[in-house]
């Protein structure tokens, strides 16, 4: 009795993920197949259209500045990376490694900032780099993404550190060996899995955030891709809507690769920065 009961449950279980997954994945095919399909609309009577076309992905490149969205987004995902991975990397260590004054305070600071969104505090910002002369730039959209990659990583990076024993650094510094060296030979190289991670959680959200680049960017030549497909198809009578499939599923390209190709270090980095706290 029990086995069928167990049988019956796992089965269930299986039912309900294939649900879920036909739900996750319906919107992304839909969008996919809409930019092989002719016409301008997005809807139609099937999901696979009779005919199939590459006319919308041409136009893409051919009467917008797409490859300029590409290159402008390209550049504030990697700044905004590097920036945040490398604040990410000191600010953890020490908050994991170092007793210091304030330092509980830090993390429930971080904690509370955490549950707050972070469009809450886009007006402030905007005001701070109105005042900075820094506004309709790549580097106020960098400073901001990297400084704030911190607040949400860094509970799985102090919780990876806290993982690698002390004994390793303690046996460093025997050897003479000062807390630089140590940081960059022993700690940084055993961090692959987590920064991997914090990484790529960082890169992908500047490489598809709208909300903050649009109030930021005020010219066509700054714009990133999420801005510039936005601009594309919320002018008047505007009917570029499976140009606009085209180039959402083109942004969805690198991203894509990049978790496919690092998926390993992400679940590795995941797990083991949630296992110690």
């Amino acid at each position: 009795m029990n086995t069928r009961l167990d049988r019956f449950k796992l089965g269930g279980s299986y039912v309900v993920l294939v649900i879920l997954t036909a739900i996750s994945l319906f919107p992304a095919l839909w969008i996919l197949m809409s930019s092989f399909k002719t016409g301008n609309s997005l809807y139609s009577d099937s999901l696979i259209p009779r005919e199939l076309t590459l006319e919308h992905y041409r136009n893409l490149f051919e009467n917008t500045q797409y490859i300029r969205w590409f290159a402008n987004t390209f550049k504030v995902a990697v700044g905004s990376t590097l920036l945040g991975t490398a604040l990410l990397l000191l600010g953890s260590y020490a908050i994991s490694r170092f007793r210091f004054a304030g330092r509980k305070t830090t993390l429930k600071l971080f904690l509370v900032l955490q549950m707050f969104p972070g469009f809450m505090a886009m007006i402030a910002i905007y005001i701070l780099l109105n005042s900075l002369g820094m506004l309709n730039s790549h580097g106020a959209l960098i400073l901001v993404y990297g400084s704030g990659a911190i607040i949400t990583n860094v509970f799985v990076a102090k919780g990876f550190f806290d993982t690698i024993p002390q004994s390793l650094e303690d046996a460093a510094r025997i050897d003479g060996a000062h807390h630089l060296r140590v940081f960059l030979s022993i700690i940084v190289p055993l961090s692959t899995p987590m920064l991997t991670y914090s990484s790529l959680m960082i890169f992908n959200g500047a490489f598809v955030d709208f909300l903050f680049a649009d109030l930021i960017l005020r010219t066509e030549e700054q714009r990133t891709l999420a801005v510039g497909l936005y601009r594309m198809v919320s002018q008047r009578n505007s009917t570029e809507f499976t140009m606009f499939a085209a180039g959402a599923v083109l942004v969805a390209v690198p991203v894509t690769l990049l978790f496919l190709f690092l998926q390993r270090f992400l679940i590795e980095g995941l797990t083991a920065g949630a296992s110690k706290g």
